[in-house]
């Protein structure tokens, strides 16, 4: 884990990510991040995918997947989880 990152509390990392989503330009109604976990020196967001009926990804699941990866790659530098 990189020394020069702020532990934080994954609620507290959470409310400041969704800040994040909803005002990407590339926000999608619904689109949220649920989950955070610490991956080796990565953060890793999670939240819902818009799959369809049959469990399939849509339109949306990449603009979803892309905004995961752009809040990954931004906190990831200055945070890590408090253990």
């Amino acid at each position: 884990m990189q020394t020069h990152t702020v532990a934080i509390s994954s609620d507290a990392l959470l409310i400041e990510a969704n800040k994040v989503i909803r005002q990407h330009e590339d926000y999608l109604q619904g689109m949220i991040a649920t989950e955070v976990e610490q991956k080796g020196e990565v953060l890793v967001f999670r939240g819902e995918f818009f799959l369809d009926e049959q469990g399939l990804p849509t339109v949306k699941t990449t603009a979803v997947f892309n905004m995961f990866k752009h809040l990954a790659h931004l906190f990831s530098d200055k945070y890590h989880l408090q253990k």
